[in-house]
């Protein structure tokens, strides 16, 4: 049997809602993890904030992030690409 237009509207909409919820969950979850990380007080253009997010996202989804619950070890600011500090 075949679904009324007015039936399919209507799921059309809880299904839009339930992704605004999830999106919110997850820019939520996003936005504390970059606090914690001082990203807040970074005077950063969105656009390369955006663009910084993305590189991370495909490390992540080439497998070449950590994808564990655990919380990485603190490592002092440079230390971990040999670097001696911002340029």
């Amino acid at each position: 049997m075949k679904k009324p237009s007015s039936r399919i509207r209507e799921e059309i909409a809880k299904l839009q809602e339930q992704l605004k919820q999830a999106e919110t969950r997850e820019a939520e979850r996003i936005g504390r993890v970059a606090l914690k990380a001082g990203l807040g007080d970074v005077e950063i253009e969105d656009i390369a904030l955006q663009a910084a997010f993305e590189e991370i996202a495909a490390t992540f989804r080439k497998g070449g992030g950590r994808t564990g619950k655990t919380a990485p070890t603190p490592v002092a600011s440079g230390a971990a690409s040999g670097q001696a500090g911002e340029a």
